[in-house]
């Protein structure tokens, strides 16, 4: 089993299938976008260039989105933390996914790699 699929398999309901979904959401959103494992986290990459991972909180075992570039990114669910470049967003394993909320926000992430403002490869 590659580390992707593992990371994903070891989760517990509703985790899990939350994080299939969001993975599902952030794969489909250009075919540029690539999956890999960094730091032990699913990455997703653009032309082999970091844009977010998935992770959950270890405080609340809430997944989240975690923007790369998030500094360029300005929506009021989106959280910086202690965070000066990254931001995050909340996915609740209970209730619905906004789908639309995180595709707007996966390609307001996406069009700073398509348009040259982050560099990509």
């Amino acid at each position: 089993m590659n580390k992707n699929k593992h990371f994903y398999l070891n989760k517990e309901e509703p985790n899990k299938s939350c994080l299939l979904a969001l993975r599902d959401i952030i794969t489909r959103q250009d075919y540029n976008v690539t999956e890999t494992t960094k730091y032990g986290m699913p990455c997703f990459c653009y032309k082999k260039k970091m844009f977010c991972y998935l992770w959950t909180d270890k405080k609340t075992n809430e997944p989240y989105i975690l923007f790369v570039e998030g500094e360029h990114l300005h929506h009021e669910a989106l959280e910086t933390g202690n965070r000066n470049r990254m931001k995050i967003f909340r996915v609740n394993p209970d209730k619905d996914i906004p789908i639309e909320t995180i595709e707007m926000l996966l390609n307001k992430a996406l069009d700073l790699y398509r348009n040259g403002i982050i560099k990509a490869n």
